[in-house]
């Protein structure tokens, strides 16, 4: 494979989306393998999603399925990752667990077009936007989100609606871009992070 070529790499929320719903949405993008990065693979809720049922469906139609949640999950077994019991994301991130992660998701983009795949609907509420895939784009991916309904937002456009989803300008007299960027990535997450009194789900209780 010619490494010069730019890797693209998707994210996808199963939400409350029924089966063939969610792989008419995969098709379309013509993903052909899932990196499923929830902590926990199950939904009690939906458990078309639970681990084992969604990999053989998956696999039925020509989709690849692999459990990364142990490396990549936003809750790690890890307790050098918390703080009076709430998870750092930049702890977690600097983790040779978490690295070894994004190793294995990027060895298997040079074969497969590859989802990560957690429980949100929409990519800003979710760690495998704010955490997994901004550790990705400084390998140098393309990162792109996959919406609830089908259509594709590249990851600049859904950083431009995090400044606005969390107050933050987009220009500033003395600060850079990417300090605003990191500003707006650093108050999202502060409200999403794992702490061990409270869970944080999706919009039908799930937790990643």
């Amino acid at each position: 494979m010619d490494m010069s070529v730019e890797t693209t790499i998707y994210t996808v929320g199963h939400s409350n989306h029924s089966i063939e719903r969610f792989l008419s949405i995969l098709q379309a993008a013509e993903v052909t393998a899932i990196a499923d990065v929830r902590s926990q693979p199950f939904s009690r809720y939906n458990p078309q999603f639970n681990r084992g049922a969604l990999r053989e469906v998956l696999r039925a139609h020509g989709i690849a399925y692999a459990f990364v949640g142990k490396e990549l999950g936003a809750r790690p077994g890890d307790p050098g990752c918390y703080e009076r019991g709430q998870v750092q994301y930049g702890r977690l991130a600097a983790t040779v667990l978490f690295k070894a992660g994004l190793d294995r998701v990027m060895a298997a983009s040079h074969k497969y077009r590859i989802a990560l795949m957690c429980a949100e609907k929409e990519p800003l509420v979710c760690h495998r936007t704010l955490l997994v895939g901004q550790a990705l784009k400084v390998r140098g991916v393309n990162l792109v989100h996959i919406l609830a309904n089908g259509d594709i937002e590249p990851d600049d456009d859904a950083m431009r609606r995090l400044l606005d989803m969390t107050g933050v300008p987009s220009l500033d007299l003395f600060r850079t871009p990417d300090e605003l960027l990191q500003e707006a990535m650093a108050r999202q997450m502060q409200g999403l992070t794992y702490s061990d009194d409270k869970q944080i789900g999706d919009i039908n209780g799930d937790v990643e």
